[in-house]
This record gives C-alpha cells, sequence and structure tokens, in this order.
C-alpha cells in the first residue's frame, strides 16, 4: 500500500459504517433514509430490489429499483452516508448475475426472482432419522 492510500484509509476510517448489512445483488430491501424539510426531520423508508452493487470502502453504493403505479423507479443509496439510517433485508433472490439490469426491460411475473431456500433440508420432516454418519473404515477387509 502506498503512503498516499493509507492516508486516504486514515482519513475514511471514522467516517465507516461499523454495522453493515449483508447486501447482495436480488435482494429485496428496505432502505430507511433520513429526510430533512425545512427544519423537521422524518425518516422515509423505500423498498424495491437490489440490482447493482459499486464501489469500494466509503464509496459503496447501490442501486435499488422498484415499481410505483406501472412505472420503474431506481434510486442510488450511498452505503455509508449519515442519511442511510438503516438497511434491512426482507428477501433473499436468486441472481446469477453481478449486474441486474436486464429488470428493466421485464414486464409483470417475469420481472421477479427466485427466492434462495436457507435452512430447509430436503429429506421431508423436520423430525426426521437423527441417526449419527458411522465412520468408514479404509483398508481393512
Amino acid at each position: 500500500m502506498t503512503h498516499a492510500q493509507a492516508l486516504i484509509d486514515k482519513v475514511e476510517k471514522p467516517h465507516l459504517k461499523s454495522k453493515l448489512p449483508t447486501l447482495r445483488i436480488g435482494d429485496t430491501v428496505d432502505v430507511h433514509t433520513r429526510i430533512i424539510e425545512g427544519d423537521k426531520e422524518r425518516t422515509q423508508v423505500y423498498n424495491g430490489v437490489v440490482i447493482a452493487v459499486r464501489g469500494r470502502g466509503i464509496n459503496v453504493n447501490f442501486t435499488v429499483r422498484r415499481i410505483v403505479g406501472k412505472e420503474g423507479v431506481e434510486r442510488t443509496f450511498m452505503l455509508h452516508s449519515p442519511n442511510v439510517l438503516d438497511v434491512v433485508s426482507r428477501r433473499q433472490g436468486k441472481a446469477r448475475r453481478a449486474k441486474l439490469y436486464y429488470l428493466r426491460d421485464r414486464l409483470g411475473k417475469a420481472r421477479r426472482l427466485k427466492e434462495v431456500r436457507t435452512g430447509r433440508s430436503r429429506g421431508g420432516a423436520e423430525g426426521g432419522s437423527t441417526r449419527e454418519a458411522e465412520p468408514e473404515l479404509v483398508g481393512s477387509p
């Protein structure tokens, strides 16, 4: 690392958020942002699908797309911005691309992503077999 990069990292470090959400492409998220209108302050929730994540370090930003009144709306957020209060993942979508820009051209049900299955077993009911696997004997007849 060069001397200049070390100085940049030293300046950026206090501004980085410590508790970061796990943002993945295809996730449906709720982004809680701080909105300042005049002398009032309120929290606004923007929900949609993460279609892109860009940048490194303090410059990480992500784009969230949602449909409002049959029209697609995209909004880009800086992850470490003090105006982004929280990012809550509601659903994990299955994506095989780094950027989901093709969703802009999709209509209706074709716009949906499959959900990632986590914590489920393929073996039927939850109260199934609890038998432990026996160790294999190698080299003995």
